[in-house]
């Protein structure tokens, strides 16, 4: 009794604001989530509290193979684009509502090359510097997560954000100082954009087309010669019953192919051409293809969220949940002019160069337009990425939330070549790429796949099979950004100038440049 007088004087001592500072009986045992950000020091009171100062000390490995990196954003750097032209200009947007033209070349082999130094010989070895601002594209509204460079030249770059904001601006050159560029020319139409693509038909130059969340899709061309009107609607598409999650033109920039979560596919005619060379839309409607989830063949329960065209133009691939992927036939809009159909390498486009062409079964014929050619399920989760190799190699590859990464072969029907169960170590695989040359140019490293997934690592894959690395085909990976399910995945990449360099968007809101030999 005497104890608890004491506890009541000691307590009725104190100051109103003292008192209402103390922990409550029934606070004691409530625990709560730790947050990302570093507690100060003499933050709390852990007054009471018995620490184990001679109890196991968790070791954290951190490895960082950058060799450069860009820290201008403050928050998760959503999306990262790569001019066509020069490579080492890229361009990121982010969560800050902010996006940035910056330059990839690693500042110390520019400006002061430095020799590898270890900690015995240097212990406080000189702190690497942030890659050059080039320039701040100013008045963005919201999140930053799509951005592009226009084709062929890349005169100009686009940028759109989650509250349905498309902004243009003119490049900067690779020489330009920091400052900040106000847009060009705007429009807002919608309410969100999901992603935003540029069109790669020669005749049409910077012309770009992104889709929405009411399921909309959108063209525009910049004619930036005309201070009157800089930004054009070219069309726009409204078949869509829900968002447009994914968009991939062909190759000859005369289709745009898109899908939304209603599990639909519409292949538009853009400019035209279609129409022009008598393929339309045999029930009438604004698309020289379309399926939906009234074909239970189609069909795939959760949506579609992922397309990819071929390098010939023949055929779409659709990604969506549960690992299904759908394989549908394109209209030829012209037919090549040393092929024969049916034959080894007809229906693929003729490249200059006289590269080669890709085998009939990896193409679709005029007859197979709209068709679904296959359907595939290698995978347990959602297809969120897919790509498709530059001849003469036929080969598909699929990035799923589950981690896995498939390979399918076109010129052996869709053949299931490799699945590879944990690339990304249980991790969502975000994107895979094979790494590619310009049309007409040599490819000597058309096997190599490049892969990025929220376990913050890059890896890099040889597809032609190959012993390296439990004989998976793994040829290398590289470590640098945060990932292990902490908000440190990659969430893009771009890997232009024949795969010798990567430039990554961490979730962690840095952008790094990894050397890929």
């Amino acid at each position: 009794m005497a104890d608890q007088d004491m506890h009541d004087h000691d307590h009725n001592s104190l100051t109103d604001e003292q008192a209402d500072a103390l922990i409550g009986d029934d606070e004691i045992d409530e625990t709560f989530e730790q947050n990302d950000e570093d507690a100060a020091m003499d933050s709390g009171d852990d007054e009471g509290e018995d620490i184990d100062l001679d109890g196991p000390i968790e070791e954290i490995q951190l490895q960082n193979d950058s060799v450069a990196h860009f820290d201008g954003h403050k928050d998760s750097v959503y999306c990262i684009a790569q001019h066509p032209l020069h490579p080492e200009i890229v361009a990121t947007g982010g969560g800050d509502d902010m996006a940035y033209v910056w330059n990839a070349t690693p500042v110390d082999v520019r400006e002061a090359p430095l020799l590898p130094q270890s900690y015995e010989s240097n212990p406080q070895p000189r702190e690497r510097r942030g890659q050059p601002m080039l320039a701040e594209l100013g008045d963005q509204d919201e999140t930053v997560n799509a951005i592009t460079f226009t084709l062929p030249f890349g005169d100009f770059v686009a940028t759109a954000t989650m509250a349905g904001k498309l902004n243009i601006y003119r490049t900067p050159s690779s020489s330009s100082s920091s400052t900040q560029l106000a847009p060009l020319a705007s429009a807002k139409e919608v309410e969100e954009i999901n992603w935003l693509l540029p069109c790669p038909h020669k005749s049409y130059p910077n012309t770009i087309a992104f889709g929405a969340s009411d399921g909309s899709v959108w063209i525009y061309s910049i004619n930036s010669s005309d201070p009157s009107s800089p930004l054009t609607i070219v069309q726009t598409f409204f078949l869509h019953q829900a968002p447009c999650t994914a968009g991939a033109w062909t190759p000859d920039g005369k289709l745009l192919a898109t899908v939304a979560e209603d599990s639909s596919l519409y292949v538009w005619d853009v400019l035209g051409e279609a129409a022009a060379a008598g393929v339309t839309d045999p029930n009438g409607g604004q698309a020289v293809v379309g399926l939906t989830a009234e074909d239970e063949r189609f069909k795939v329960d959760g949506g579609l969220y992922s397309a990819a065209v071929s390098p010939g133009g023949g055929i779409v691939a659709v990604g969506g949940a549960e690992g299904q992927i759908r394989v549908v036939g394109l209209p030829r809009l012209s037919a090549p002019a040393n092929s024969i159909a049916g034959a080894k390498g007809a229906g693929a486009k003729v490249k200059a160069g006289g590269a080669k062409q890709a085998p009939a079964s990896a193409t679709a014929s005029a007859g197979q337009a709209g068709q679904i050619l296959a359907s595939l399920q290698a995978q347990s989760d959602g297809v969120e990425t897919l790509d498709f190799s530059q001849p003469p190699l036929t080969l598909l590859a699929a990035g799923s939330v589950d981690g896995s990464i498939a390979i399918f072969d076109a010129a052996h029907n869709f053949a299931v070549r490799r699945n590879i169960k944990e690339a990304h170590e249980e991790e969502a695989v975000i994107k895979v790429e094979f790494v590619k040359t310009p049309l007409g140019t040599p490819n000597e490293k058309n096997y190599l796949l490049t892969s990025v997934g929220n376990d913050g690592v890059i890896r890099r894959w040889d597809v032609r099979g190959g012993t390296s690395a439990v004989g998976l085909g793994l040829v290398q990976e590289w470590r640098g950004h945060r990932g292990g399910g902490e908000g440190g995945g990659i969430l893009g990449f771009v890997q232009g100038g024949g795969g010798k360099q990567i430039v990554t968007a961490g979730d962690d809101g840095v952008g790094l440049v990894f050397a890929a030999p």
